[in-house]
């Protein structure tokens, strides 16, 4: 598998984007973006704003005129130089783009990507939906031992993303952050509170192969998570660490899994109000075959 994914990832992995993902970019009301804060906490971040808010210049850049919502640290480390992986997403068609490099200039409302890597995704685990966004107030600070409110959004998500990065100083990796998104019915991912700390834990389906965000674990073990919450409108930023079981028991207890994502909470963001008025779900045809803990 690995020799067949290296001969691929070869193929499909660009330092610019196919024009058909330019115009996927600049035709989306939201952005997801993963980023690296100064003390190495990974996050996933959404930007939001009227189609058109992301152009792209050129087939290796990205403008990007939107500031991060309230409470984000995204907002401290959209800096000259920063490392962020982008998710370019459309729920309604199910499509999606990643490109990931560094931040080239920042203005007060817009900051400018250089992309060193582009791909594309296939369209497993998405839920169809349409809806808005709408700015919200200060988010509530969540601590390692996550609230009622936060273990709500948590069983009630079908729709996540988690951002990575391949950099270990120690290790010599530098290459920059990743983002990405998984999927599933809700109440796929679980919360246990031990100890005064929560852990999730999440199936990981058949996929690309590509082991993107794995292979970062693999390296770096810090990541971060967003849960959105379509039916009461919240969304859920954590930043913490995250390790993956490849294979025995665990991984037999949820139906359709072929390994699992662990993650430990550090510390998180809540924010309330800011998914309005989306449409009752089509959930992935993919997600047939999938089930429940056990």
């Amino acid at each position: 598998m690995r020799e067949r994914i290296e001969q691929m990832g070869r193929r499909v992995v660009r330092d610019f984007m196919p024009d058909e993902h330019r115009e996927l970019f600049e035709d989306l009301p939201f952005l997801i973006v993963g980023s690296e804060s100064a003390h190495g906490a990974l996050w996933a971040s959404l930007l939001f704003g009227d189609p058109g808010f992301v152009h792209s210049p050129t087939p290796r850049s990205l403008l990007i005129r939107a500031e991060p919502i309230l409470g984000d640290p995204l907002a401290e480390s959209l800096h000259t130089g920063a490392a962020l992986g982008l998710l370019g997403i459309e729920l309604a068609t199910r499509r999606r783009n990643r490109a990931n490099g560094h931040v080239t200039s920042r203005t007060s409302d817009a900051f400018e990507v250089r992309v060193e890597q582009s791909f594309g995704n296939c369209k497993q685990y998405i839920q169809s939906r349409a809806g808005i966004f709408r700015p919200p107030a200060a988010p509530a600070r969540e601590g390692a031992s996550l609230s009622p409110a936060a273990l709500g959004v948590l069983s009630r998500t079908d729709t996540t993303f988690i951002a990575t990065s391949s950099r270990d100083a120690s290790r010599g990796y530098s290459e920059g952050a990743d983002v990405s998104h998984r999927g599933g019915l809700p109440g796929f991912l679980r919360a246990v509170t031990q100890s005064g700390v929560t852990h999730l834990t999440m199936p990981d389906f058949s996929g690309n192969f590509m082991f993107n965000t794995f292979g970062n674990l693999e390296v770096n073990s810090r990541a971060g998570l967003l849960a959105l919450d379509f039916a009461s409108g919240a969304l859920l930023s954590l930043t913490g660490h995250a390790s993956v079981i490849w294979d025995g028991p665990e991984v037999e207890a949820f139906e359709g899994a072929e390994r699992l994502l662990q993650f430990e909470v550090q510390e998180g963001r809540l924010w309330q109000d800011v998914l309005q008025g989306w449409s009752e779900p089509q959930f992935s045809p993919h997600l047939r075959g999938t089930g429940e803990w056990h």
